[in-house]
């Protein structure tokens, strides 16, 4: 990950109370949604009004979110947030799963890059809420030299809920910088193929691993109102088409796969099918009684797969009759993941490195 260290010198020729520049080197900055510091009542609220004030994923006019946030939600929603992240905490480490993962994912990433541009990039990751925060990290790279920043949101899949805020905050963290550094932003990687592998090599390895192959495969991806489509949000074509991708790859019949949408919140309708609606009415209308369930739209396993799927989902699809549930994990720091990613980088690094 960064490395704070770092040579600094006074320019050629500078007078000798002229501040010292560190060496010129290049940023690359992951980042993912974000986490709350604990699963206690406190740190789950800072952390859930910072998430549900952001315009990007709950665009009600203020006047009418905010005391229906501050008075209602927040004065509930905290404990059942925080029971479920409590279900899946890391206790080793006291932080939840996707801090651990994504720390783990950076390593790699980082010693990836390292062995292919030696040390003149620096790789780094920051949450969008909670911590390690955009704006602290964007600081700790500009401080060690970084004249040139990639910021890569950790998002296959693009939607103004995720990749255009994570963008946002990075873009108000530049507007502090003195010297704002030269900055790109990768694209969404929802079809590259190096990607669209590493799916296909994780069901297979999932299915090897079973005494019985499941009867459909349902890839469940992060919901979001039907309305931010009609409004020109790509979201919902490109997971059709990371669908679509992984299928061609596993060489099946579009009946052996299904795509879905989760996590709804609110009263408004969101994409569909909805997957807690559908792995049960699979079970009872279609009679499929084994299933496995991936989460394409995931870089790190969180609490919306390893406490949404794996618990609630699971049990709506059994308590519908459904026999054999099968999660397979997201990709988080498999090798495969990792080199997917190291390649967009490089991508990305074209013309700087």
């Amino acid at each position: 990950m960064l490395d704070a260290s770092h040579s600094a010198s006074r320019p050629e020729n500078a007078p000798a109370d002229h501040p010292e520049i560190a060496k010129p080197k290049i940023g690359v900055l992951l980042a993912n949604l974000g986490t709350p510091d604990g699963h206690d009542y406190w740190s789950m609220r800072r952390y859930l009004n910072e998430f549900l004030s952001d315009k990007r994923v709950i665009d009600y006019p203020r006047w009418k979110w905010q005391p229906l946030l501050q008075l209602i939600i927040l004065s509930k929603r905290p404990f059942s947030s925080g029971a479920a992240y409590r279900s899946i905490w890391n206790t080793q480490k006291d932080e939840s799963p996707l801090m651990t993962i994504t720390r783990d994912q950076t390593a790699a990433i980082a010693a990836e890059v390292q062995a292919r541009h030696g040390d003149q990039v620096m790789v780094d990751f920051c949450m969008r809420y909670g911590n390690p925060s955009t704006e602290s990290k964007l600081r700790a790279m500009v401080e060690a030299g970084c004249r040139k920043i990639l910021f890569f949101p950790l998002y296959p899949h693009y939607a103004g809920a995720t990749s255009a805020t994570a963008n946002d905050q990075f873009f108000r963290a530049l507007m502090k910088e003195t010297w704002q550094p030269t900055a790109r932003v990768v694209d969404p990687y929802f079809d590259q193929p190096l990607y669209i592998e590493a799916l296909a090599q994780s069901v297979e390895r999932g299915y090897a691993a079973l005494s019985e192959k499941p009867d459909i495969l349902v890839c469940s991806y992060h919901g979001m109102p039907k309305r931010y489509l009609m409004q020109g949000d790509p979201y919902h074509c490109q997971c059709q088409k990371t669908t679509r991708l992984l299928t061609e790859r596993l060489g099946w019949a579009d009946t052996e796969i299904r795509t879905t949408f989760q996590s709804v919140f609110g009263p408004e309708e969101w994409l569909k099918p909805y997957t807690v609606e559908e792995v049960a009415r699979l079970a009872k209308e279609e009679g499929k009684k084994k299933i496995a369930v991936i989460a394409p739209a995931f870089s790190a396993d969180c609490i919306e797969t390893l406490e949404e799927i794996n618990e609630e989902i699971r049990e709506s699809f059994e308590e519908a009759g459904g026999e054999q549930f099968t999660y397979i994990p997201c990709l988080n720091d498999d090798p495969a993941h990792v080199a997917a990613l190291a390649g967009v980088i490089d991508q990305n690094l074209q013309g700087w490195v």
